[in-house]
């Protein structure tokens, strides 16, 4: 599938890349530089600068140990969230796909909350159990088995149904409500405490094994929906296009889902819940680029880790010295946005 059949890019490459790195860049060093401790923005730049040592050290420590990691999580969650948003709504052909809305984040959000609550207790003793361990793979198995529910319950021998995939969506989502509704009765003290953070979505607790699993995670899911680009190009046709150009389709579907159940179950166990950003990205790149995979794809991480990075610095400051959960941010700006999308899909949805 060459790019050539595809709608005509509306905005050059050239110049969409060059300047989405630009703003991605500006607002790293604003993200460092903001917060409740008063940092200029020369000194946060110094700060990044690894040849700069004459800064005080309770500005090094605070950009180093906490700024800095935090604002290389939120790229990574950004970006893989994204990413797992464009792939969807390619896989689907439908601009309402998002791993929130069709009850992938709140399986990984279930599997999450029950490791958290069962391996609490020994988080003192290793820490790395949750974050690195238990967590992550719990998230993953909850998001993979919701996102094949609804993919089974949406999908005949006519194909997908978005009306039945986003309300199985919706009763995965009250299920999983219900299940963290009963892991937040069982938990202890801690496990409560932790639970209750995490459920709103927040970055502040950005760890350096934490970011490397991120990272690495989105390395592995920028190379493999890379390599599939063309075949999601494929599905803009149809399936039965897609087979004719052959695209081994339920093979395709299995992978991808299977990838992108992995990279939300990351940033769920990494982040807590962060809605939205999976909606709302896809959408400006088509609108920048068009729909060719090629570039949509890393142009959605490039864009989701600049949004989140916003939405990220107005949690820090709207309610300053307080801190907002990010998910409540991202959660403000993508509903009325989800409800425009919906109103111009009446009619349109079978």
């Amino acid at each position: 599938m060459h790019s050539r059949t595809l709608q005509p890019q509306r905005m050059p490459v050239g110049i969409i890349f060059p300047l989405s790195f630009l703003l991605l860049t500006i607002a790293v060093i604003t993200s460092v530089a903001v917060g409740p401790m008063a940092i200029s923005f020369s000194d946060s730049l110094k700060a990044l600068l690894p040849w700069q040592t004459d800064l005080p050290t309770h500005i090094e420590i605070v950009i180093h140990k906490i700024r800095l990691p935090r604002t290389l999580l939120c790229i990574a969650v950004g970006s893989i969230l994204a990413l797992c948003g464009a792939v969807m709504q390619g896989l689907f052909r439908n601009p309402l796909a998002d791993p929130g809305i069709i009850g992938v984040s709140g399986g990984a959000s279930l599997g999450a909350a029950l490791a958290i609550v069962i391996f609490a207790p020994l988080a003192a003793s290793f820490p790395l159990l949750l974050t690195m361990g238990t967590v992550p793979v719990f998230a993953f198995i909850g998001g993979a088995a919701s996102t094949y529910l609804v993919y089974r319950l949406g999908t005949d021998k006519n194909g997908t149904s978005v009306t039945i995939m986003l309300l199985a969506g919706v009763a995965i989502g009250a299920l999983s409500g219900a299940g963290l509704g009963l892991m937040n009765y069982f938990a202890d003290d801690q496990a409560l405490r932790d639970l209750s953070l995490w459920s709103m979505g927040s970055l502040a607790g950005a760890t350096w094994p934490g970011i490397t699993l991120a990272f690495v995670t989105l390395g592995v899911l920028l190379l493999a929906f890379d390599r599939y680009a063309n075949a999601l190009n494929a599905f803009l046709l149809g399936e039965g296009e897609a087979k004719h150009m052959g695209v081994n389709v339920q093979k395709l579907k299995r992978l991808l889902i299977l990838l992108c159940a992995a990279g939300v179950g990351v940033t769920v166990s990494l982040t807590g819940v962060i809605g939205f950003i999976g909606l709302i990205i896809p959408h400006l790149c088509r609108m920048l680029t068009g729909p060719n995979h090629k570039t949509l794809l890393p142009l959605s991480a490039l864009l989701g880790a600049l949004i989140l990075l916003i939405a990220d610095m107005l949690a820090r400051v709207v309610a300053a010295p307080a801190e907002l959960p990010v998910g409540i941010i991202t959660a403000i700006l993508g509903a009325p946005f989800f409800i425009l999308l919906l109103t111009r899909q009446k009619g349109k949805m079978s």
